[in-house]
C-alpha cells in the first residue's frame, strides 16, 4: 500500500447515477483483480473506498455510484485534477482453474469483475458472466464485457433489460462463483452455490486494517474486511442470521 497522487484524465457519466473515473499514475501496487483504492475527495474528512475496475501500467479505472455528499463531490471533479489515492488495498481474488467459472455482479459490484474477466482470459479461461441491475437505466459495462467475447447474461428486477428477475434466477448452482454486490445478493448467491469467492463492502475508517471498524465474524474468527478481505471464501462466510 502507498499513498500516490493520481491525475484525473476522465470523469464520465455512464448510466443513472453511475460514473467512471480514469486516473493516470503509478498502478504498480495493484496486483490482483478485486483489490480497491481509497480516494481523498476534497472537502471530505474520510477517504472513500472504490473497487478497481481495470488497470494497466499507467492508468487506473474505477466506477462509482453517486449516493451521498462524497460521491457527489467526486462526480464534479474535472479532468486534470490530482487526487491522493491509497493504492493496492485488499487481498484480491485468487484465480482458480475449475471446469465452470461464473462471475456474478450486482449494480456497483459489477466493476471489479471486469478486471477479473480479463485476468482469466490471459490464462485462456473463458468465464461466464451474470450482471444484475434494478432497471435498464442503471445498466452499464454490458457492451464492455461482451467485447471480451464472453457469454454475458443480464437480469433486471423490473424486466426492462435482459431476463426479468434476480441473478440467482439464472445461476445453475454447479459453478465456481466469483461474486460482488450488495449483501442481500451475496447471501442469495451463497445459498445457491457450493463454492466460490465473495467480495464484501463495509464502511471503512482507514481502509488498511488499523481502526478495526469493518471487522466481521467468519467461521475462522473475526476478520477485517479491508485488510483480510474484501474477498472471502464461501466456506468461511457467516451471515448475520446464520
Amino acid at each position: 500500500m502507498r499513498e500516490i497522487d493520481f491525475t484525473v484524465i476522465e470523469n464520465k457519466k455512464l448510466a443513472e447515477n453511475i460514473y467512471r473515473i480514469i486516473f493516470e499514475g503509478d498502478t504498480s501496487d495493484i496486483t490482483k483483480a478485486g483489490q480497491f483504492v481509497n480516494v481523498k475527495i476534497p472537502g471530505q474528512y474520510l477517504r472513500r473506498p472504490f473497487s478497481v475496475c481495470d488497470w494497466n501500467e499507467k492508468e487506473l479505472t474505477i466506477i462509482y455510484k453517486v449516493v451521498g455528499a462524497g460521491t457527489q463531490a467526486l462526480s464534479n471533479i474535472s479532468k486534470g485534477v490530482k487526487l491522493s489515492v491509497l493504492s493496492g488495498l485488499g487481498n484480491g481474488y485468487e484465480l482458480k482453474d475449475h471446469q465452470k467459472i461464473l462471475l456474478v455482479g450486482g449494480g456497483v459490484g459489477v466493476p471489479p469483475l471486469y478486471g477479473l474477466a480479463k485476468k482469466f482470459l490471459e490464462k485462456n479461461i473463458n468465464p461466464e458472466i451474470i450482471l444484475g441491475f434494478n432497471k435498464s437505466e442503471e445498466c452499464f459495462y454490458i457492451d464492455e464485457f461482451r467485447a471480451l467475447n464472453l457469454d454475458v447474461k443480464v437480469t433486471t428486477i423490473d424486466g426492462s433489460y435482459g431476463v426479468k428477475g434476480l441473478v440467482t434466477d439464472v445461476i445453475n448452482g454447479d459453478e465456481y462463483v466469483y461474486a460482488c454486490g450488495s449483501l442481500p445478493m451475496l447471501k442469495a448467491v451463497h445459498k445457491k452455490v457450493n463454492d466460490g469467492q465473495f467480495s464484501f463492502e463495509a464502511r471503512m475508517g482507514c481502509g488498511f486494517g488499523v481502526c478495526m471498524g469493518c471487522s466481521c465474524k467468519t467461521k475462522n474468527g473475526y476478520k477485517r474486511i479491508c485488510k483480510d478481505g474484501t474477498i472471502f471464501y464461501h466456506s468461511e462466510i457467516i451471515f448475520g442470521d446464520d
